[in-house]
């Protein structure tokens, strides 16, 4: 319940906030690697179709579709000196599925089912979109060694204005190197930009947290001040009360009492009697108002009698009540006062709403803590009630819960309807 050093805060943050930059690097890590992969295929079309137009289709003879030696020999001969890796395959399709050329000897001649792209690219003339070569099909047999191959394809035309399909197999290594070097291109400035923008972020995080932190302590004098404010209204309003109504109710008390005695027929001095004898339980009412709004008791007598005080009223509403204290609890003045503050609140809230014919304040202590117990058996409330009150503006436990806090304290209330109600205060002994 500590608030946290300004050095634990920044660390936090700043872990966080490293941890975010981590995230964001990775993200763009993936992202540019994607987009560098995408773009190293669009280049992979690219370059297909430039080696069909420029390389392949003016040496390609519509005697090849035949598989004249003579055509297949020409063509073997261009292909061979012009292409290189990462090509490591060329085929070249007729549109029945024949493979009419490759620089496998052994497929020339072979005929395969063609795909709907593939046949497409046969009736529009446009390229085949790329894709992972399949290498488990029979007519990529030949391939297996290599374990990711990229297929292009792109639409040629021989000599006699024959439309064939040109078909390139790239390495995939190939297409992901480049896409590394497009992601490396990027990455120092990436990188760079989002360490500049944590290391901002860090003194705007100081300045944030100094002024909560000064945020804080405002607030903690404040409360100080309602408390002390609060103990000196009480001090005024006893004391008004003391030396005011009490004094004149209890000397009209004794007026009465004497015309009573004085009165010549019986109605009369009935009457008067038992109007002395009112407002005696009146005066009896303000002196245990006064000793709940500021016990003398507290500072003259000790916690003990201001607590017994404190009980009194419980018991004048009829609830038996029980007090126990352990004579190895020794406490401050500051934790005195927000002792009885808790079991007065309590206290209060039993005699007001709680209806119980039972209620206990235990205050233990040992190994350097003490502990205030406060339970009652009576109807008990819903905790999310008191939120509400809360939000409505009734403090009354919550406002203590603050104090205690400040304290070193914890305020812990176990409530259910039906079921009583038991308030614990823990904390350090001084």
């Amino acid at each position: 319940m500590r608030t946290p050093s300004l050095r634990r805060l920044l660390l936090q943050f700043a872990a966080s906030g490293l941890i975010a930059v981590l995230l964001v690097a990775l993200a763009a890590i993936f992202f540019f690697r994607r987009a560098g992969e995408r773009e190293s295929v669009r280049d992979a079309r690219r370059v297909t179709m430039l080696i069909a137009n420029a390389v392949i289709e003016p040496h390609l003879k519509d005697s090849i579709v035949r598989r004249d030696p003579a055509a297949i020999h020409d063509l073997d001969g261009v292909v061979k000196q012009v292409v290189r890796d990462p090509v490591v395959r060329v085929k070249i399709w007729a549109r029945d599925g024949h493979i009419v050329y490759s620089d496998e000897p052994r497929l020339i001649g072979q005929q395969y089912k063609l795909d709907p792209d593939e046949r497409a690219a046969f009736t529009t003339g446009a390229t085949a979109p790329a894709e992972i070569s399949d290498l488990s099909a029979p007519e990529n047999r030949f391939e297996r060694k290599d374990k990711k191959l990229l297929e292009v394809y792109a639409p040629v035309k021989t000599d006699k204005d024959r439309r064939l399909l040109f078909e390139t197999y790239l390495r995939f290594s190939s297409v992901s190197a480049t896409g590394h070097r497009i992601w490396f291109a990027f990455a120092p400035a990436l990188l760079l930009g989002l360490l500049l923008l944590w290391l901002t972020m860090v003194p705007l995080a100081l300045s944030l947290v100094r002024r909560l932190r000064a945020a804080q302590r405002e607030r903690e004098e404040l409360l100080l001040r309602a408390l002390e404010a609060s103990d000196k209204e009480r001090r005024r309003i006893a004391s008004d009360l003391h030396d005011g109504a009490v004094q004149h109710l209890a000397g009209t008390s004794f007026s009465l009492a004497g015309a009573a005695e004085r009165a010549s027929d019986e109605d009369s001095s009935r009457l008067l009697r038992g109007a002395a004898a009112s407002t005696r339980r009146a005066v009896r009412e303000l002196r245990s108002l006064l000793v709940e709004l500021y016990p003398p008791s507290l500072r003259g007598s000790g916690l003990e009698a201001a607590l017994s005080d404190l009980l009194a009223r419980a018991a004048s509403n009829g609830a038996a009540t029980d007090l126990r204290i352990s004579p190895q609890v020794a406490l401050s003045v500051e934790q005195e006062s927000l002792v009885f503050r808790t079991a007065q609140e309590a206290v209060r809230n039993v005699a007001t709403h709680a209806a119980a014919s039972h209620v206990a304040v235990n205050l233990a202590g040992e190994n350097g803590s003490y502990e205030l117990r406060v339970t009652d058996d009576g109807i008990g409330f819903d905790p999310r009630v008191r939120l509400s009150r809360r939000a409505q503006g009734h403090l009354g436990l919550n406002l203590l819960a603050d104090r205690a806090r400040d304290l070193g304290a914890t305020l812990e209330i176990d409530s259910e309807p039906g079921h009583g109600t038991t308030i614990v205060l823990r904390g350090p002994t001084s």
